[in-house]
């Protein structure tokens, strides 16, 4: 009733209740999981095929035929002698039949281990190379020795008939073209040709061509160097330069 009379009568409202403002709440953050990344594949390197003993046998054999090409080839180059032909050329026929005795007879099974020395044919090829002892020098035009180098130990009684019969075989010795012979204990002597002197070598095997091609070389040097004295009727050995000493005892390389 009171409330329809104040109603009546133009009075105010009743004051109604405030509803609560809702404030918007965020959305919770979610946490990001780590998602787990897959690991980068490493490629693996094939393991390296093991060489059977047979195969390693096949290869060294190959490399015995270069060995051999390359032998035939020095020798024609002339940068080693018969001698060291022979004896490499045999060391490596010994090395091959050994090897394919062992393929024959054990199926490869073998290891090679070191029952093949790289170093013996080096050995070889040392031991047979020709080194000069020694050096004569004649005096073209009276057939006097001017002088000898090192250990030039051969009988004259040997060296001098041959040095007669190479000066007389050739009407003018500069240009008669060197000579070698095989003389004794396995020895050799060379007869090298000038225009004032004549030069003999004494080598202890049989030189290489090379070897030959190097001592004209060697002369004509000594006959430049020394030439003003040399046309001199009398030589006196103390003003002369010798060359050849440096060569005494080994070889040039």
């Amino acid at each position: 009733m009171f409330d329809w009379l104040k109603r009546v009568l133009g009075g105010s409202e009743p004051p109604q209740e405030k509803q609560p403002v809702s404030i918007p709440t965020k959305p919770p953050i979610r946490e990001k999981t780590a998602v787990p990344q897959p690991k980068p594949t490493v490629a693996e390197r094939p393991s390296a095929t093991p060489i059977s003993g047979q195969t390693a046998a096949q290869q060294f054999l190959d490399k015995l035929q270069d060995k051999i090409g390359r032998l035939a080839d020095d020798f024609a180059n002339g940068t080693i002698n018969r001698q060291q032909f022979q004896e490499l050329y045999t060391h490596y026929q010994r090395e091959m039949r050994a090897i394919e005795t062992l393929i024959e007879t054990d199926n490869g099974q073998s290891e090679l281990g070191d029952a093949f020395q790289e170093g013996e044919s080096v050995l070889i090829r040392q031991k047979h190379a020709a080194k000069a002892q020694g050096y004569a020098i004649y005096e073209n035009s009276s057939g006097m020795p001017i002088t000898t180098l090192g250990k030039f130990e051969v009988d004259p009684a040997l060296f001098v008939p041959m040095l007669s019969s190479f000066r007389s075989a050739t009407a003018e010795i500069f240009g008669g073209g060197l000579q070698a012979t095989a003389i004794e204990g396995g020895r050799w002597l060379c007869f090298v040709p000038g225009q004032y002197t004549t030069m003999m070598s004494l080598f202890t095997a049989e030189p290489a061509k090379k070897q030959l091609d190097f001592l004209e070389q060697l002369h004509r040097v000594f006959e430049k160097a020394n030439r003003a004295m040399l046309q001199n009727r009398s030589v006196e050995a103390s003003q002369l330069v010798f060359p050849h000493e440096h060569f005494l005892g080994k070889w040039k390389r």
